[in-house]
């Protein structure tokens, strides 16, 4: 992402019908295009990639940077937050620590992008059998419970009413490149954004592409799969939920969802 940047030598001073105008150069100007994107060249044809889409949203970060001097607690909170979600990524996927590196669970995502009050992970799916993609899964949920757990007590210490909540929706599916490869569409890419949102559940994931028998027996029944409306995507989807959070739930939340 190139931000797009005038300075006073952007500018000329001239005289026109006898008034002083000021005038932004023309190369300067034209220098404002889809180039400033970072994308690359956007017309060349897109590659498909089967991904896993990890989409992360901070609840209550809206409001969070509505408090006074929010200058000075914002950068304070994303410092922080972000070292520990690229830190707590890396821990949870960690099999085996040898002297010269890791053994994984699982490959760390291709790509990672910060959206304002959130941020997007993509996993190569293609290349992740279906018991790592479930260990990408559960990597997800136990890092959202110790959100609240760890991390949330912690900076609760340095900045005023944090984000109380790490909600988290994946899916899998083709996705498409955008210019040089740089960025991604898709519409999995979608429905994760869709489910990190879907009623009051803060943890759920598609049942699409994903092999619900592949978790261990450690997780085997943490998960429910329920069917469900989804804006924008289609009905009756299946989709996987918390059990014990779904169960939590008010009954006119609870019937929303059907029975498989």
């Amino acid at each position: 992402m190139t931000q797009f940047k005038i300075t006073n030598d952007d500018f000329i001073d001239i005289v026109h019908n006898n008034r002083a105008c000021k005038l932004i150069k023309t190369e300067s100007f034209n220098n404002f295009n889809e180039s400033i994107l970072g994308l690359g060249t956007i017309g060349t044809k897109a590659n498909t990639i089967e991904a896993l889409s990890v989409m992360l949203d901070l609840e209550g970060f809206t409001d969070f940077c509505k408090q006074v001097d929010p200058h000075l607690a914002v950068p304070q909170y994303l410092n922080d937050f972000l070292k520990w979600i690229f830190g707590e990524i890396k821990n949870e996927l960690i099999c085996e620590t040898f002297e010269d590196g890791y053994s994984t669970w699982a490959d760390l995502p291709f790509l990672s992008k910060y959206l304002g009050d959130g941020l997007l992970f993509l996993w190569n799916a293609a290349q992740l059998s279906d018991v790592s993609i479930n260990n990408i899964i559960v990597a997800m949920y136990k890092i959202c419970k110790k959100y609240e757990n760890d991390f949330l007590p912690q900076i609760s210490q340095k900045v005023i009413q944090p984000p109380f909540k790490l909600r988290c929706g994946i899916a899998r599916g083709n996705i498409y490149s955008v210019g040089n490869g740089n960025d991604f569409v898709g519409p999995c890419i979608n429905i994760s954004a869709r489910l990190q949102k879907l009623n009051s559940l803060s943890f759920c994931f598609s049942q699409r592409g994903i092999d619900v028998n592949a978790f261990s027996s450690d997780f085997s029944s943490t998960f429910i799969t329920k069917k469900v409306t989804i804006r924008g995507i289609g009905e009756n989807e299946l989709v996987c939920m918390v059990r014990e959070e779904y169960e939590g739930l008010a009954k006119s939340e609870r019937d929303k969802f059907g029975d498989v």
